[in-house]
């Protein structure tokens, strides 16, 4: 029979790209976006009023209301920062 699923090792291998650890309003929105695709919302005007319903803060710290082109423009930002790390530490 197969082996059980070694939780340590699948939780290193989600974050194995990753070059810096999200900060913690980043990791905020990931959980919540998690949560939200987990219900099976993958419509982004359904997932940016998700977000708003929930109180979730913007990475960017910017105020005022999820949208779909605020969703756009955070995860844009997050990336490009994330990717950012990446190209100095590869």
């Amino acid at each position: 029979m197969g082996r059980e699923p070694d939780e340590a090792i699948y939780a290193a291998l989600a974050n194995q790209s990753l070059r810096r650890p999200f900060a913690p309003v980043e990791r905020s929105l990931a959980d919540a976006l998690d949560a939200i695709f987990a219900r099976g919302e993958h419509d982004f005007d359904t997932v940016a009023k998700a977000l708003q319903a929930a109180g979730v803060e913007r990475p960017s710290g910017q105020a005022g209301p999820w949208t779909v082109q605020v969703l756009d423009e955070e995860l844009m930002r997050v990336n490009a920062s994330l990717d950012e790390v990446y190209a100095q530490r590869a």
